[in-house]
């Protein structure tokens, strides 16, 4: 018998599995495909923890795998002895079907081992629970959240004692304590929970957390400035900022602030949204519709765990426009650098992060405004480690960290991308530039004028099913055998392996090191500063493309946007015009 059917049988016949869970397995008889996929291999757990489709079996979230992860995160925390089990662990969740379930079982399965628990009385942001191990001096973190995923997934985010997601280390040394667990009679049961372990989390954080977002302010009177001007129209697409972002926006002088009312309760199966991402024109929908009645010019969504955040801004036309997470980075660091000039507040010292997949522009604006610039791999515990190298030397002034995909983090009190203090300083640019006469869109073309000519564009390809993860390696080491010579008409004269943990020179052949981390990851670069980047998804069955382009002008960037797309296609052997996000 298959190993996975072996699986299958043993769920099946367990007296652990509850009726309702066997129901599910048993409809599933015959389907061998389905079968082969729920039980033919574990989640894998990452830097980012688990996160899959809600379901029966060994590779689907469910309360079986979150026990059995949580019982790993337990046993490595009583290697680091009872200081550690004192100082706790800090559990958190999103709007997502299950979610409140899952984060229960966490805390069950952790008390039972003598750990005391932080529990959050009802769903949170995301930054809130990084911030969260921060404050309360925890050993770790939990949250149940798959993010900006589909109704039909859940996650399981790992944070340890900094308050950032886990490094690579970590996180195997973490796994192999959980895939050592038997997912039944390694785990404890739910009554042998210890209640007296659990301190409930609730308004008085809220507090705390709003007050640090509130003095991450910029300009602290620009709002209030332009309060009988500023309209703004907040959706927390169905999740987690339902209450703190229009609280924390009331609190720092938002007069005219609409909500999306048909998207302002939380609710896991996210009705008339296919994908709660804010990266999506089609999750503004509704909130166009809202802009129509009370004639707002600036949209601003959060992901259903709120750590993301997007916008649609209207042109002098009276156009809506969605500004890219790139285009948003590029503001938000001018803006910042700007504000802070014209009032003598700007540091001698001041860093900033990005990561490598993130428009070149902010290369330029930092040395424009004398700021050094790091760039880092995809994720923020990779922003996180250098604010803590920083703090540790105790040097430098951290100003702003960000990525591509509309993550943005300001403040040293969380370890993690944050839409609540992101769609604070949004309505705050957004006042700037009102006193001046400026929408959004104005403000992205003055930066062009300003720093040049940036323009990006970014595919995806899905794989799922049974051969989804071969079918990534696979074209991953299709593209690690392209060697173009040009892109664009401009000679690559750098290409980086961060797998193999090599850059090489094109025009010397001098090979190095990249100086991060090992990562999948593949990254072109021409000599007039385009750049492309392919990397497979680390939360979904996907591999993502990024177009990094520049020019001398707007035409001329597009152009290169549109050649350098062509080029990644060429490499993937597939028809120009077939890579569409």
């Amino acid at each position: 018998m298959e190993e996975f059917m072996t699986r299958y049988h043993q769920w099946l016949a367990s007296d652990k599995v509850d009726e309702e869970t066997k129901a599910e397995l048993r409809a599933l008889e015959g389907n061998d495909d389905e079968i082969e996929f729920r039980f033919g291999s574990y989640m894998t757990f990452g830097t980012g923890g688990l996160r899959s489709k809600m379901g029966a079996g060994c590779g689907m979230m469910n309360i079986y795998t979150v026990a059995q992860s949580t019982e790993g995160v337990a046993r490595v925390i009583e290697t680091l002895g009872d200081e550690a089990k004192a100082r706790g662990v800090i559990i958190g969740y999103d709007s997502r079907n299950n979610s409140a379930l899952y984060a229960r079982r966490c805390a069950e399965v952790l008390t039972a081992h003598g750990i005391k628990v932080y529990l959050f009385d009802e769903l949170r942001p995301t930054p809130m629970l990084s911030a969260g191990v921060r404050y309360y001096k925890c050993i770790a973190g939990i949250n149940i959240t798959a993010s900006h995923n589909p109704a039909a997934y859940n996650g399981y985010k790992l944070y340890w004692e900094d308050g950032a997601q886990p490094t690579a280390e970590t996180a195997d040394y973490v796994s192999s304590f959980i895939y050592s667990t038997d997912i039944f009679d390694g785990v404890p049961t739910r009554d042998q929970v210890n209640e007296d372990l659990i301190t409930m989390v609730g308004r008085d954080f809220d507090e705390y957390f709003m007050e640090k977002c509130i003095g991450e302010q910029v300009y602290p009177d620009v709002i209030g400035r332009d309060a009988d001007n500023l309209e703004v129209i907040y959706t927390p697409l169905c999740g987690a900022g339902y209450r703190i972002v229009p609280e924390v926006l009331r609190r720092i002088g938002v007069k005219h602030l609409s909500t999306v009312d048909c998207q302002m309760t939380p609710d896991g199966n996210f009705p008339g949204l296919a994908k709660p991402n804010p990266e999506y024109p089609a999750a503004f929908e509704e909130g166009i519709k809202v802009a129509s009645t009370v004639k707002s010019d600036l949209i601003i969504a959060t992901d259903p765990d709120c750590d993301r955040v997007g916008v649609m801004a209207r042109d002098r036309s009276g156009e809506f426009h969605c500004i890219t997470g790139n285009q948003m980075g590029s503001l938000l660091l001018d803006y910042i650098f700007c504000a802070l000039e014209e009032q003598g507040k700007m540091p001698e010292d001041a860093y900033a992060i990005k990561t490598i997949v993130t428009s070149e522009m902010a290369t330029k604006i930092c040395a424009v405004h004398n700021v050094e610039l790091y760039n880092v791999l995809t994720g923020f515990k990779f922003i996180a480690e250098v604010i803590g190298e920083h703090e540790e030397r105790g040097e430098g002034t951290y100003m702003l960290g960000y990525e591509e995909s509309y993550g943005y983090m300001k403040g040293d009190y969380s370890r993690d991308k944050d839409g609540v203090v992101a769609s604070m300083l949004i309505c705050e640019m957004a006042a700037y530039y009102n006193l001046k006469g400026m929408t959004l869109i104005d403000a992205i073309n003055s930066l062009y004028e300003k720093y040049g000519y940036y323009m990006e564009n970014s595919a995806e390809i899905y794989m799922e099913g049974l051969d989804g993860k071969e079918q990534i390696a696979a074209l991953m080491n299709k593209l690690r055998g392209a060697n173009p010579a040009e892109l664009a008409g401009s000679p690559v004269v750098n290409i980086r392996d961060y797998l193999a943990e090599t850059s090489k020179n094109m025009i010397t052949g001098e090979v190095t090191g990249t100086g991060l981390p090992k990562s999948n990851v593949m990254y072109w670069a021409t000599e007039n500063g385009n750049v492309v980047v392919a990397r497979p998804s680390g939360t979904e069955p996907k591999i993502k493309f990024y177009i990094l382009a520049n020019g001398a002008d707007r035409t001329a960037a597009e152009t290169n946007t549109v050649a350098c797309t062509n080029a990644l296609e060429d490499m993937l052997g597939m028809a120009h015009g077939s890579l569409k996000k």
